[in-house]
């Protein structure tokens, strides 16, 4: 079952103020010192920082703003051949500078007028119930970090890339930012937490690893695609099923190898219409009922 805790490094912070960021031993920054001390330099005041300040800046190295380039290089020409419509659509409204890592704050600057979303800082792991929840207000939690510079086109957690370039440019679209609502208000809805991780299940197989077919074509929607550059070449090879939530939010696989199966919506309109309204009728019983059905 996905765990949204698997994916990313917790981040803490002990009495005197000193911050840890916990990189898994395989990791590609595990044992770079260097890596570790500017990931806890850049968690630091995104841990402790409350809605209402002033979001941090981070001041990106000429390192990190060449692993930005490059991954917006070797990016474009798949989204161009693979994404769909809408998001290509998302991407030149928000029109994310591709020559250097974006601000949080100028990305909400960039989405205000589009779909009503903004940015908060995040250190590392936030809980489900409000990483999800949120989304009903408009507030997407987004990293700050970057991957190692030993593999630009590789990470084994969400950073700065996967949030803007995947998540961001899907936001910039109203019509599926509003199926991203339709998520939190859901979260927000659940009252157990079987039911809190069923709508994140969902959600892993349509906003972050969905596609969909447009014009008899299949292409991606989903934000861990759009910002991989490996699996976003492999993911027409995996058992593509129809939309199915009982088999989405039970099925068991693993996360850290590109995804054997996948769901794909018959167009924008099952994603905007029947995803959407999954989310927005979805309550603490829908589990059950959805697996009476399937029985």
């Amino acid at each position: 079952m996905f765990e949204e805790g698997q994916l990313y490094a917790p981040v803490t912070a002990d009495e005197a103020g000193k911050v840890t960021v916990h990189l898994a031993p395989d990791h590609p920054g595990a044992n770079d010192q260097g890596y570790r001390r500017r990931r806890e330099e850049i968690a630091g005041p995104a841990l402790v920082w409350q809605p209402g300040d002033p979001v941090p800046r981070v001041e990106y190295t000429d390192g990190e703003n060449e692993i930005w380039r490059i991954v917006c290089r070797e990016l474009a020409p798949k989204h161009e051949r693979l994404a769909i419509r809408g998001y290509l659509d998302g991407k030149e409204a928000l029109n994310l500078p591709t020559d250097h890592v974006p601000q949080l704050d100028e990305v909400s600057a960039g989405l205000g007028p589009l779909s009503g979303f903004r940015l908060h800082p995040a250190a590392g792991l936030v809980p489900l119930d409000v990483f999800y929840g949120s989304l009903a207000d408009g507030v997407f939690h987004s990293t700050q970090y970057l991957r190692h510079a030993s593999q630009p086109l590789y990470t084994p957690e969400p950073d700065i890339i996967h949030e803007v370039v995947g998540h961001c440019n899907l936001l910039a679209n109203p019509a599926i930012a509003e199926v991203k609502r339709r998520a939190g208000e859901a979260a927000r809805r659940s009252e157990t937490p079987e039911g809190l991780q069923y709508v994140a299940d969902v959600f892993w197989f349509t906003i972050e690893f969905g596609v969909m077919y447009e014009h008899g074509e299949l292409r991606a929607y989903g934000a861990g695609l759009l910002s991989s550059y490996g699996e976003i070449e492999e993911f027409r090879d995996a058992d593509i099923r129809p939309v199915d939530f009982h088999q989405m939010a039970t099925l068991a696989y693993d996360i850290s190898h590109y995804q054997p199966i996948l769901f794909a919506c018959d167009g924008m309109g099952e994603l905007t219409d029947r995803v959407a309204g999954f989310f927005a009728e979805f309550d603490d019983d829908t589990p059950a009922r959805l697996a009476h059905d399937a029985a």
